[in-house]
This record gives C-alpha cells, structure tokens and sequence, in this order.
C-alpha cells in the first residue's frame, strides 16, 4: 500500500505539486492513500482524482483575496525583499466584531468548494483511494484525521479549511463545541498516520529544506515577531514528526522516501505570489526528476 504524505508550508504547497505531478505522471505512481496538513490538504483530493493540471492553475493563482475575507496584515516590499505588517484598522474591525483571531479566512472556504465538486466528492467517496486531512482540536488538545470516507461534502470541505487555519491569523473555527485550527499545529508531517493506516511504502513531500539553511532577519513588528516565533514551533514540530515517522515505519517495516524542499523558497509562507509559485511548482517536477534519476543510476531499475 503506498501513500503520499504532503507536510504543511502556506505557499511553498507548490513545490509539493510539482514533485506530486512527477511522481504520479513520469514514475506512474498510484496511490491508495492522500494524507495532507494545512496547505498539503489544499491539494491531495485533486492528487487523488489526478486533476493536476486543475489544481496547478487554482493554487498557483491563489492571492491574499482569495483566501481572507479580512487580511490582518499588509505585504510590504522594500530592497527586493517582501514582509508583513500590521493592518491595524482590520484587526481592529476583527476584535470589535467579537473574532478571537486577528484576521478572518472564509474566502479560503468559498474557494475550496468552488474547486471541489460535489461530483468530485462523490467521485472520491465512491472510488478505493482515501484522503485525509489533519486538524488540530485545541479544545482536547490533540490531532485529529479525518478521511473523505467519513463525512458530507459540506462536511468534508469545511474539514480541509480548518487544516488550513492559521490561526491566530486566520479563522478558528468552533465544531462540536470544540475550537480547531490548522492541523500543523499538533502534527506537521503525519507519516505515523500513514503508517497506521496500513501504508507500506509512503512518499513524504516536506516543505522545509533538510538542514537549517538561514537564519531569520530580526523581527521588525509584532505580527512579524508571531510569525518567526510560529515558524519556530512548526519546524520543531516537523523535525519531532519525522524522527517519529522513522521510527515507526522501522518497526513496521515500511519505505518512506523523502522529498524535502532543496532551497529555501521563503522565509514568509503567508505572501502568495502567482510568479514565485508558479516557479516553485516547476522547481518541484524538476528536484523529483533528478532524485528519481540519481536514485536510478545508485540501484538500476528502482522507481
């Protein structure tokens, strides 16, 4: 049984199209399982139906407009490089309105459901591949996975949208008279889930580079503050999931094959840009197919 697991990044989910679109068109590589966190549940129900070319358009051209319906930062540009400032009147208008968060994202829901059919849904429920996405449930502190198999297409696509918050920036959403928010808060990379599930051989996408790379400018601003200091927790929750992620997939005897990012694409994954990912996408097809080539000259004949 092979899976593909796709870790949370924001924007750097297009790096892990463009090694998904590889594997699964040049290596035809079919999946019984799509495991996804935050932006990676953004993606794996089009994976699964092998619509790639549909989702390539639809995140690539993803904006700050189609995914906040009250952004609670500005994008600022200067010498080249892009940063995040507070918005203060939308904050404001935020915490006036009774929000617990600092920004509002139900135009990320809107746009999920206007991607994903209810057709498709069917077409997913109906066929033998599963997919799963992650969600933090901070009211019982712990992760939550919810397949495709168990849920209403309303349902469902709500599920994703939570994967994806951000919080406290973007919506925290109340279900069952529990909070949730984005899934990579508890578990960045779930291979222990995929393993779990019965996978034997699993194709992890990681949006981090393996080895720290950089070290982060200093914090010119409270939001950018939150976000070093998130980025921080989420790269050492990453590091924690994959270290247990080996362990498991030892003791169970399974294959996981790596796909970390092999530069730095940003040091800011909330600022979507169509150019940056678009190339970020190609950058993706183009590191599998040299990993899937260097890996094929070490052991001929090895996919």
């Amino acid at each position: 049984m092979r899976a593909m697991v796709i870790s949370g990044g924001g924007s750097k989910g297009a790096f892990a199209g463009g090694v998904a679109q590889y594997l699964m068109e040049e290596m035809s590589y079919d999946y019984d399982l799509f495991i996804g966190t935050s932006t990676g549940s953004l993606l794996i129900s089009h994976l699964a139906m092998r619509k790639i070319e549909k989702i390539k358009e639809v995140y690539t051209s993803v904006n700050q407009d189609s995914i906040f319906s009250n952004c609670p930062f500005v994008i600022q540009k200067k010498y080249g490089v892009e940063s995040i400032a507070i918005n203060h009147w939308n904050v404001f208008k935020n915490f006036y309105n009774g929000s617990k968060t600092f920004g509002e994202s139900h135009n990320l829901l809107k746009l999920i459901k206007n991607t994903l059919t209810p057709e498709e849904f069917q077409t997913l429920q109906d066929g033998p591949t599963d997919v799963v996405v992650t969600a933090s449930n901070l009211s019982l502190n712990q992760v939550e996975y919810k397949s495709i198999n168990e849920y209403t297409y309303e349902e469902f696509c709500e599920w994703i949208w939570i994967s994806c918050n951000y919080t406290p920036f973007m919506s925290l959403v109340q279900k069952n008279g529990c909070d949730y928010a984005d899934g990579g808060l508890g578990t960045m990379v779930p291979i222990e889930e995929a393993i779990k599930r019965g996978a034997t051989e699993v194709d992890a996408i990681i949006l981090q580079t393996e080895t720290t790379l950089f070290n982060r400018m200093p914090s010119k601003n409270a939001f950018s503050l939150l976000t070093t200091m998130f980025a921080f927790m989420l790269d050492r929750i990453e590091t924690q999931n994959i270290t247990i992620g080996k362990y498991v997939a030892a003791h169970h005897g399974a294959i996981i094959n790596f796909y970390y990012t092999p530069t730095v694409l940003t040091t800011n994954s909330l600022i979507f840009n169509k150019e940056k990912m678009t190339a970020w996408w190609a950058s993706g097809h183009n590191f599998a197919k040299y990993k899937n080539v260097e890996l094929n000259q070490i052991q001929p004949g090895v996919k």
